[in-house]
């Protein structure tokens, strides 16, 4: 198997040491960086499986180069933030990054989100419920082709097009419209989605749906997706 290597920015010397150790005792190749600008250099020099950035790091701060690397690659960014409740999160998120982690952290804890993320974008057209998925007799077409309206994903090829133009999501993006397609007209809770597109399998932060269900939106149409208050989210049929 091949070794993962994981992109760090972290401008703290003792926890950038220290993670990157524990890291790489459990098979990462670790590339550490101490600021944002050095990151990016890092990142399109080597073109890492993965990214984690801290938020506050000099140079270019974690949410700028998080856009930085989302107008580059779809690769994974996981976001390390010092608060829960901080407004970074929620930048971080809107950024483009697919999950955050807050500081201080469990290395046994940042590893299985690393994991989570990364066991996702190797499938990232999967469902995993052992039903029908899309393209399983849900009015998808013999090329599984699921047409909501202009929409139409195609859970083959792993294209997305509106009123004909494509339309470029991110793995996980995709993973969320999967998940919405296989069931449109249902509403599905936000622990379901954390669950089935994050491979959460305990409690996690909703802020997590709630800005890439935004983001999502912002592609295929802001009234493609329905909130269903105090329940969750719905595609319209």
């Amino acid at each position: 198997m091949a070794e993962t290597h994981v992109l760090f920015v972290e401008d703290d010397d003792v926890i950038r040491e220290a993670t990157t150790l524990a890291l790489e005792r459990d098979g990462f190749v670790v590339t550490a960086m101490p600021d944002g600008l050095s990151g990016l250099e890092s990142f399109r020099a080597d073109r890492p499986d993965i990214a984690l950035l801290d938020v506050m790091v000099p140079g270019m701060d974690g949410v700028s180069l998080c856009r930085r690397i989302r107008d580059e690659s779809t690769v994974p960014v996981i976001m390390l933030s010092a608060r829960a409740d901080s407004i970074d999160v929620v930048l971080g998120l809107e950024a483009g990054a697919d999950d955050y982690v807050t500081k201080p952290f469990d290395g046994s804890v940042l590893v299985a989100r690393i994991r989570a993320v990364l066991r996702r974008f190797g499938h990232a057209g999967g469902t995993q419920n052992g039903g029908n998925g899309p393209g399983d007799d849900d009015g998808s077409d013999e090329r599984g082709v699921l047409s909501f309206g202009d929409l139409e994903v195609d859970t083959e090829g792993m294209e997305v097009r509106r009123a004909g133009a494509p339309v470029a999501l991110t793995p996980t993006e995709m993973r969320l419209l999967l998940e919405f397609s296989s069931a449109p007209g249902t509403v599905l809770s936000r622990d379901r989605l954390l669950e089935r597109v994050w491979d959460y399998d305990w409690g996690g932060d909703t802020r997590v749906v709630d800005v890439h269900v935004q983001r999502l939106r912002t592609k295929i149409g802001q009234d493609r997706i329905e909130t269903v208050r105090g329940f969750g989210y719905k595609l319209k049929a």
